[in-house]
């Protein structure tokens, strides 16, 4: 069973969610949190694998929420939810160390995958979303290029791979790219997150535009 938890200020919506995960052989909802506070106090309590976290609460929001979760040993993933897909909360959850970016009106079936991929180590990004939120990324970062730093630990196989990931590529479409077997290209992709000791593919974009590996093009 993956064991989630809900967190949203609306009722409404975590009865939503509820619904359709109640109904899912392989899900068991185990805690409700109307605020990131409530979410931390209940974590403490019960083990869970699996945090569905808003970003704009009240008390204590979803970023702080995140950042003190995932601090605690055995952590649980954690998967943004937001009504916004330019959501500065969002982007900021991811850099705390969240697994995913989901939108609150995605379809059931979209939410029930990116749960079990998040369960299993894989971060949900759509590869569109992480266009638009790599807008974002570069709003945070220094004017000046971050040293690359141990960049210099991947192959040079590696660092294409990554370079790829950051533009929004999937792993099939990595695959095409580079004229791989898509299993080599998540063979690949686990080499990275290891050598640069990162949870996922959403911190992996984050990295390589934080180290330099690549940066935004310039708005006209």
């Amino acid at each position: 069973m993956i064991r989630v938890v809900l967190v949203d200020d609306q009722q409404l919506v975590r009865t939503g969610f509820r619904m359709v995960l109640g109904a899912q052989p392989d899900i068991e909802i185990v805690a409700e949190a109307a605020d990131g506070a409530e979410a931390v106090a209940a974590l403490r309590g019960i083990r869970a694998d699996v945090v569905l976290m808003d970003v704009r609460m009240p008390r204590m929001d979803g970023v702080e929420a995140t950042r003190l979760i995932l601090a605690e040993p055995d952590a649980p993933k954690v998967l943004i939810l937001t009504t916004f897909d330019l959501d500065e909360y969002a982007f900021a959850a991811i850099r705390a160390g969240a697994s995913g970016f989901l939108l609150k009106d995605v379809p059931p079936a979209d939410l029930l995958s990116a749960i079990r991929s998040v369960h299993v180590g894989d971060a949900v990004v759509a590869p569109s979303t992480t266009r638009r939120l790599l807008d974002l990324v570069t709003a945070y970062l220094p004017s000046e290029s971050r040293p690359v730093g141990n960049l210099n630990v991947l192959t040079a196989r590696e660092r294409e791979v990554l370079l790829h990931v950051a533009r929004g590529l999937s792993n099939m479409e990595i695959a095409a790219q580079l004229h791989l077997a898509e299993a080599t290209v998540k063979t690949h992709l686990g080499r990275i997150l290891a050598k640069l000791e990162l949870r996922d593919r959403a911190q992996a974009v984050v990295y390589a535009y934080e180290s330099g590996l690549i940066s935004s093009r310039p708005k006209g």
